[in-house]
This record gives structure tokens, sequence and C-alpha cells, in this order.
């Protein structure tokens, strides 16, 4: 059985990442979704219990379980949409010089607040795997998938071997970065994050260079 919160009702494995749908339900889970935003950006995971979340949103412990399996997935879903738009894809015409941009950034932000938030979200689904599959799709997914965008474009203009496979290329760019988020042995600084960015390229790129 999964661990959960000590007022959390069991929920069978069916209809993950699946809510209650209609215009009520629909206004709920908006109601929901930007509460914990709120509370995410105020205090962090910690900061967002269920007994806050329905208190902030005014939406009931009962109906909240109805939506989500637990409140790690609740968070979950709501830092992977309140991080949609952020870190926007550098373009500054050079393949290698954009894909060291991006790893500065988002070096920059693990070492910000919400990459705390990042951090603890990470470490309870751990404990959680209800939440996995929610900050997979919410979060993960879309960082994933702008990575990708950014090798495309250097395959496209002949800068990196389109039989390098993507997975592996972002595990080797971003990988460390998390590493360093959750031990702290080693600082995100943007000098730190350039030379690990350089390093990796020197051997995902070497074969065109």
């Amino acid at each position: 059985m999964l661990r959960r919160e000590s007022d959390e009702p069991a929920a069978g494995e069916e209809g993950i990442l699946s809510h209650p749908t209609g215009p009520r339900s629909d206004r709920v889970h908006a109601q929901v979704l930007a509460a914990t935003q709120e509370l995410l950006d105020a205090g962090g995971l910690p900061a967002a219990t269920v007994d806050a979340i329905a208190q902030r949103s005014g939406v009931s412990k009962a109906t909240i379980y109805k939506h989500w399996p637990s409140r790690t997935a609740v968070a979950a879903k709501a830092f992977g949409l309140m991080m949609a738009g952020e870190l926007p894809l550098p373009d500054t015409g050079n393949s290698r010089e954009d894909l060291i941009e991006q790893v500065r950034r988002v070096s920059g932000f693990y070492a910000s607040q919400r990459g705390e938030v990042f951090a603890q979200l990470l470490a309870a689904c751990v404990d959680d795997p209800a939440a996995a599959p929610y900050f997979r799709e919410y979060f993960l997914t879309g960082r994933r998938e702008a990575i990708a965008t950014l090798w495309q474009r250097a395959v496209d203009r002949g800068d990196a071997s389109p039989g390098t496979d993507i997975d592996d290329v972002i595990d080797i760019l971003f990988g460390p970065l998390v590493f360093r988020r959750l031990t702290g042995h080693y600082d995100l600084t943007d000098e730190r994050a350039e030379k690990l960015a350089r390093t990796a390229l020197d051997g995902l790129m070497r074969s065109l260079a």
C-alpha cells in the first residue's frame, strides 16, 4: 500500500492523471492548483498541506482527494504548470552557445527558491509513488522537450549527430545539476554551469567539431 498522509483515503490506480470533469469540477481543479501554487511560492512543499490547500482554495479535503491521490501529486501538477512558461529557450544562432546558455539558466533555476521546491518534490515522490507520474508529466516532460528542441536545432544545422540519443544528451548535460542541487556538494554558479556544459559538449559534439 502506498504511504499517505494520515487523513488520505485509499485510491485505486485507475484514472492516473485524470480527474472529474465538467464546469464545476474544472473550476474546483483550477482553484486548488492556484492555491497550491501560492503556498509553494510562500513556503515550499511543507507549506502545501491538504489542510492549507483546502483553506486557501475553499475546496473541501474530500473533494481534493477526488481529483488527486495525494498532496504531493497536487503540488507536482501545480508546480509543473507554474513553471511551464519559465526558462525560455535561448536562440543565439549558435547551437553550442544555445546549449551552454540553457545549462546556465537551468543551473540558476535550481539555485533559486523554486529550485528548492523542485528538490523537495523530487524527494517526496520517492516516498509517494502515486505522485511520481504527475511530476514526470507536468514538470519533467516539458523540460526534456525543451532540450530536445535545442538539440534538434543543432542536428538541423549539422552541428550534432542525428544518431545521438536525445535522452543521453539531456542526462549528460543536466543530470549533474540535479545531483548538485540534491547533494549541495558543488555550488550552482553560472561559471561552474558553463564549465560543465563546455566539458560535456566537447564529448557530445566532438565528432562534428
